[in-house]
Parts: structure tokens; C-alpha cells; sequence
């Protein structure tokens, strides 16, 4: 099938590129042919963030988005912001003391999820074709170089890689004049892409967070609709960084979640297990006791921000959003400006098509269009935000930041860089301390198994492991012994076992049935051993309004 724009991932950026191409060939009077292609069962499956939503990019896309109907309920009415000093303890830290990027006042609570299949209902009503449930499996490039499209996966195949029986359906080539690659964080095919074309050579290394999160239904006395709050601190360290937060929505529900960072050095830590007890704090489980947890997941995060970003062109396309890794660390948010990513691609398109180019060259209007943009600056402004939690600490850090945030506007005059891989950070197992996690109580915490479940995740069986070893020795040969094999727990669904049979001989066990498409195992890998492709269309988690 042959269109003028292929976009890979109905997500945020994706869906708002979709939309700004149709809206600008409706102001030429031309017609632009746009195809979604998305590998969850419905725009919004695979959808996950906290997420607190500024509106700046919906503002532009949509100025009547509350006409429209879009899911934006509760609006933001106070922040908390808290230093946990331990399992009991914590101080309150005075809005004055916190960066201002932090502050949220104007701004919304949502469900991404939902924001999603909302822009997908406007994409829709515009022309754009979507299609969920098909998973992109390659890039088409041609013999000079240039992108032309992607390929979906093959659907009905054995384990082995062989045409089941009445069942087999051979991927599709969607060709495009210009391909856009809205994947999320950790993009396999925007990573492949990266690798091809060399477009990370100038670039710090990014940096990756885990971000778990559940939904609570909570005791209608202790909900605040409006109220944000963040942590920093316990459970977690400088060696082993992160922060969490908890947010009330509307319908007496509220969402949970900690964001571990994963240059973490322990290989010992579980990014589960830290949640589970993190919710046992008193400031978290004041609002969670006596309430019913409701849903489950997690999902990988770009934040290395400006410096860690590679280059946004290649021949015939272009990476947007998370693929391209545009969070703003010092907000906590993404989903703003990976919405102005996917505009602003979607306006150097445009322009292309509009002015009779046949696509298959560099989008240079792409890259001077970010420069000039508020995304840029915004993005600038932060530069040095994760890089000097990393260098410094929280504390220290903490401080940096708030004179660069609320002394300096982000403008200080140098920049801090980062240049250690996440996967590099671990310390070997012999020289770290065992961490020992309570076990799950079934009110507050839980076990993994029965936190998958609610996350609807489901794979078809029979197909090929999406989970591939570059080499199967790896883990039992290296990482066992280096690293106690961290991926038994930094995967957030159990897929990793190592499994000691009845003749007391080990074996490394992959479930992949159990993936929820985190990506962490491809990031977090010490031996960059894993590599995540995506299974069959439409498998994964099915999230509600996540």
C-alpha cells in the first residue's frame, strides 16, 4: 500500500503529526494521504505515562480541544513535594525551595491513554488511516539509502518461524513518500535506524528511567482531585536514583507510580520490589489504604533530554517523540512536547509535499523548524537537569537545580554532560549489598505475577520469542556470575528466570508471554545481550486508561 506519509506508533507524537499534516493540506486544498500503523490492539493499548499534561502543543493542534471533548478533567490544584528520609520519615520541602519547572499549576491530570484514542477519533475525522494491531517490524530502505516505508510483521507462524496452517497472513509493505517513527522510548526500529545512519555520533549517551505505575480506586475522604504529589529519597539512594509520584484523578482514583532510574549500580534492586514498599510509606499509604488497586504496568522513559538527542533526519524520514527522545526531565513530562515534535515534522512534510518534492530526501525544514521553536528552548532550558541529579546527588543536585531553574531560567553558561551508559553503571554482584524485599502483604503491595494480570497482557503462544539473545550463554555463562543475572529483576513482569533444574544444573528461562513491552531488558542489559522486537500485532498489555 502506497501513501504519502507513513507514521509508525499511535502515540502522542505520532497522532498529533497525523493530524497537523491532514489540517495543513485542508488550509492548501490538497489532499495528503496519511497511515497510522500501530502495534497495539487499539490506539491507547500500549499507552502509559502518569501522566500531569501541560497543554501548550494541544493549544496549537486543537484551540477548541475542550469543545472537542477531549479527556481533560482535573485540572491541577496544589503540589506536594516531599524528601523521604526513610521508611517513616519525610519532610515536606516549601514550594519556594522547588525548581519552578516542577510547578504545575494550569495544567492537567489525565490518562495518556486516553488523550490518545481521543486524538486517534480527531485523526480519523480528518482522513487519516489508522491501523491497530499491526506491528512494524523493519524499515524498507532502499539500495541508495533512502527510507521508503516499513514493513509489518507476518502473522500466524510457529515458534520456529513456519506458516501455521490457515492461519498465516506475510506482513505488508507500507510505502510512503516520508516515514515518520513515533515509537516511544526505545524505538526498535528507530534504534536501528540510529545505528544506521550513524545519527547518535554527536550525541551524549541517553539515559533511561522504569517507570511502574498502578491505578487505585481510593477511600472517597482521602481523595483530592487536583492534588500532584512528587518524592524524592527512600526507597531509593544517589547510587540508585529515582522519584515517584501519586496523582488524584477524577472518580475517587488516583495513580501511583516510582520512576527508577536505571543507572542504577546495585544489580541486586528490583524496580518492582522498590514500589511495593514504597507505597507502605505513610505519605503514600495515607491515601492508599482501604482502596482497590485497578490496573497495572510499566514502560521505559527517555530523559538524557538535548544532549542525549541524535540527529532528527535521514533519508526520507524522521524520528519524533520518544524515538527521538524529547522528555523534558526538569518537568517530569513528555507528552507535550513530543505532540510539538510530531507538528513540526508533520509542517517540514508539508511543505515538501506541498511543494512538489517526491520524498526519499533530508528534511533539513524539520531541524531548523525545532531550533526556532519553543520546544527547543524549553529542551535547552533543561539541559543540565538529569546530569546534575546523576553528578551530585539529590541533595546537591537538588540545589543546582534550583539556582539553574528559578535563578538562571535553564541559561547558565556551560553545560553539563553525561556520558556513561545506563547499562555500564552496575557494579559487580561480589562488591554490592543484597537487598532482602518484605513480601507483598495483598493489600498495599504485591507479587509480580498477579500484577501482569491486570495489566491485560496477552501474546499469541505460538509465535516466534520477541526476546532475543545475541548470544544464549550470556546469561548464565557472564551475567550469573558478574551480575547474580539482574534481569530476574529489573524486568518488571517476571519474564527472566533463571531455573535451577533437578540436576542442579541452571537454566535461563524466558516468559515472554509475561511482557508488557517495557523495554527495560534492552536497555538495562550489562552485556547489551537482549534485544526487544515486537511480537505479533496486537500482543502486549491492553491498557484501559493507562
Amino acid at each position: 500500500m502506497e501513501f504519502d506519509v507513513v507514521i509508525v506508533g499511535a502515540g502522542p507524537s505520532g497522532l498529533s503529526a497525523a493530524c497537523r499534516l491532514k489540517q495543513l493540506a485542508t488550509d492548501a486544498g490538497r489532499e495528503i494521504s496519511v497511515c497510522v500503523v500501530e502495534k497495539g490492539s487499539e490506539v491507547g493499548a500500549h499507552i502509559l505515562s502518569g501522566a500531569v499534561f501541560e497543554t501548550r502543543a494541544l493549544d496549537e493542534l486543537f484551540p477548541d480541544w475542550h469543545e472537542r471533548g477531549a479527556p481533560l478533567n482535573t485540572p491541577v490544584t496544589r503540589d506536594d513535594i516531599y524528601l523521604l528520609q526513610g521508611p517513616d520519615t519525610a519532610t515536606q520541602i516549601p514550594a519556594f525551595f522547588v525548581p519552578k519547572t516542577m510547578h504545575n499549576e494550569g495544567n492537567y491530570i489525565i490518562s495518556l491513554g486516553n488523550l490518545c484514542r481521543w486524538l486517534g477519533q480527531q485523526a480519523e475525522n480528518l482522513g487519516v488511516e489508522i491501523y491497530p494491531g499491526f506491528a512494524a517490524q523493519q524499515a524498507l530502505i532502499d539500495k541508495a539509502g533512502v527510507v521508503r516505508g516499513i514493513v509489518t510483521g507476518d502473522l500466524g507462524v510457529d515458534r520456529d518461524g513456519q506458516p501455521k496452517d490457515g492461519l498465516y497472513t506475510p506482513g505488508m509493505e507500507l510505502r510512503g513518500k516520508y516515514t515518520l517513527f513515533a515509537e516511544g522510548c526505545r524505538g526498535h526500529i528507530g534504534k536501528q535506524l540510529i545505528k544506521q545512519y550513524q545519527l547518535d555520533s554527536e550525541a551524549d549517551a541517553q539515559h533511561y528511567g522504569i517507570g511502574v505505575k498502578e491505578i487505585w480506586e481510593i477511600d472517597p475522604t482521602r481523595h483530592e482531585p487536583g492534588l500532584v504529589v512528587h518524592t524524592a529519597g527512600w526507597p531509593l539512594n544517589d547510587d540508585n536514583p529515582g522519584g515517584s509520584f501519586l496523582y488524584h484523578l477524577e472518580n475517587n482514583q488516583v495513580v501511583v507510580g516510582l520512576i527508577v532510574d536505571l543507572s542504577y549500580s546495585n544489580p541486586y534492586l528490583s524496580p518492582f520490589d522498590e514500589f511495593q514498599r514504597y507505597k507502605h510509606h505513610p505519605v503514600v499509604a495515607h491515601y492508599l489504604e482501604g482502596g482497590k488497586r485497578l490496573s497495572y504496568g510499566a514502560r521505559a522513559i527517555c530523559k538524557g533530554g538535548l544532549n542525549s538527542l541524535p540527529k532528527m533526519i535521514f533519508p526520507g524520514g524522521a524520528l519524533i517523540g520518544c524515538d527521538l527522545g524529547t522528555l523534558n526531565f526538569a518537568k517530569i513530562k513528555g507528552s507535550h512536547t513530543a505532540m510539538k515534535s510530531g507538528m513540526l515534522a508533520a509542517q517540514a512534510v508539508a511543505d515538501a509535499l506541498l511543494a512538489g518534492r517526491e520524498g526519499g530526501d533530508m528534511l533539513h525544514e524539520y531541524v531548523e523548524g525545532f531550533k526556532a521553536s519553543w520546544l527547543y528552548d524549553e529542551l535547552f532550558r533543561s539541559r543540565n537537569f538529569g546530569a546534575a541529579l546523576h553528578k551530585f546527588g539529590a541533595l546537591a543536585g537538588g540545589a543546582f537545580n534550583f539556582i539553574d531553574q528559578n535563578v538562571f531560567g535553564g541559561k547558565l553558561p556551560f553545560t553539563l554532560h553525561d556520558n556513561k551508559p545506563d547499562h555500564a553503571c552496575l557494579k559487580p554482584a561480589a562488591k554490592s549489598e543484597k537487598i532482602s524485599y518484605p513480601r507483598p502483604d495483598g493489600k498495599l503491595s504485591f507479587d509480580k505475577l498477579s500484577s501482569v494480570f491486570l495489566s491485560n497482557t496477552n501474546h499469541e503462544e505460538e509465535q516466534p520469542c520477541h526476546l532475543r539473545l545475541a548470544d544464549p550463554d550470556v546469561p548464565l555463562t557472564s551475567n550469573l556470575p558478574l551480575y547474580d543475572e539482574p534481569a530476574q529483576r529489573y524486568c518488571p513482569a517476571g519474564v527472566y528466570e533463571v531455573v535451577t533444574q533437578e540436576d542442579g544444573h541452571k537454566r535461563f528461562q524466558i516468559n515472554a508471554q509475561n511482557c508488557v513491552h517495557c523495554k527495560t531488558c534492552d536497555i538495562k542489559d550489562p552485556a547489551q545481550n537482549i534485544t526487544w522486537v515486537p511480537p505479533e500485532g496486537a500482543g502486549g498489555p491492553n491498557y484501559p486508561n493507562m
